[in-house]
């Protein structure tokens, strides 16, 4: 495995990139902006590379984006509604923005920060602290994200948080999709398959409403695989609420620290398979339908809507105000530990 790094200047500071080739050329390139993926270059049925996740031209531009594109959101990955929380007892206020809600962390997330780095071995760490207080967080949080990338194009993300006071986490990877190659059209055609038989509905902003519902006879069903663009234009009020798919779906048989498999994403003309396993309790699809107006992409792209898909592994959005979800919550002495593996081949 070869490991490359060089250093890109940012309004924040330097960014440092860092390129992971396989075995069979294959690579991965990370930036220690928002603890990211910039590129992810595989090979399809015919042994030709292609990149295959959005990105942008400029290393530069992943700061303050609208898509979060490929980083590493936080504290809280999703929305947590009004960005009200309580722990023991007190109240705390997140900074709003999204609607009415706090999504991905505020506007000053992890997503946002040049994290520190360094490779160890074959994989790229990258940690940061997050001080007491930030976005309205309490507790200085260490977090730590570590990428390594083999011989069979497996990409392991594993994630790491420890807490001086009580606090909420839920770390993800928020990089979108297309498995055509990141600049060949929507993904429409492309085919999803999720071991999810629930999902999370949600009210008008897009916070969950607290309770699971079946998949079965909705538009929301990929326990069998079929096309993103199947249903997505469908007389349905869940998908008229975000313009296509926006919703965590509950994977089956979920336990914590197991890892399980949250489903697939296959492009018939390629060739190209990615396999999504994770320990999170859930997986948000995002069909990228706000994709219109992102910064411009690599290869002079200029990206629209449903041209990538997002497959986010991550605690359930809002998990802090449903006791009847699985906990984020992270005290002092405990460990809190995820993992999410993007698997290709064709």
């Amino acid at each position: 495995m070869n490991i490359s790094k060089e250093s890109v200047v940012s309004p924040i500071g330097d960014i440092t990139l860092y390129t992971i080739t396989n075995a069979s050329g294959a690579q991965v390139v990370l930036s220690s902006l928002g603890a990211g993926i910039n590129k992810i270059i595989v090979p399809d049925k015919n042994g030709k590379l292609a990149d295959v996740i959005l990105g942008y031209e400029n290393p530069c531009d992943y700061l303050n984006d609208g898509p979060c594109s490929g980083k590493t959101p936080g504290r809280y990955a999703n929305r947590i509604k009004h960005g009200h929380i309580v722990i023991d007892g007190v109240e705390y206020h997140l900074p709003i923005n999204n609607g009415p809600n706090h999504l991905h962390g505020g506007p000053d997330g992890f997503q946002n920060h040049i994290w520190d780095s360094q490779i160890v071995g074959n994989s790229v760490v990258f940690s940061r602290i997050s001080p007491d207080g930030e976005m309205g967080y309490p507790g200085n949080l260490n977090a730590k994200v570590t990428y390594t990338w083999d011989n069979d194009c497996r990409l392991t993300i594993d994630y790491e948080a420890t807490t001086d006071a009580a606090t909420y986490v839920n770390l993800t990877n928020h990089a979108y999709f297309n498995l055509k190659g990141h600049d060949k059209g929507d993904v429409l055609d492309q085919v999803l398959q999720l071991n999810c038989s629930n999902y999370l509905p949600t009210d008008p902003s897009e916070a969950p409403l607290g309770y699971i519902e079946p998949v079965a006879g909705t538009p929301m069903d990929f326990t069998q695989p079929k096309t993103i663009g199947k249903d997505i234009n469908a007389d349905f009020q869940p998908l008229h609420i975000g313009k296509g798919y926006d919703h965590c779906f509950v994977i089956d048989g979920w336990v914590k620290g197991q890892l399980k498999v949250a489903g697939s994403l296959f492009d018939p003309n390629s060739g190209r398979r990615l396999t999504i396993s994770t320990t999170q309790p859930g997986a948000q699809v995002y069909t990228g339908n706000w994709l219109t107006g992102s910064p411009k992409g690599k290869d002079g792209m200029e990206y629209h809507d449903y041209d990538l898909v997002a497959i986010e592994c991550q605690g359930f959005p809002d998990a802090p105000n449903w006791p009847n979800f699985p906990s984020q919550l992270l005290r002092p002495g405990e460990v809190y530990t995820q993992t999410i593996i993007y698997k290709f081949d064709a």
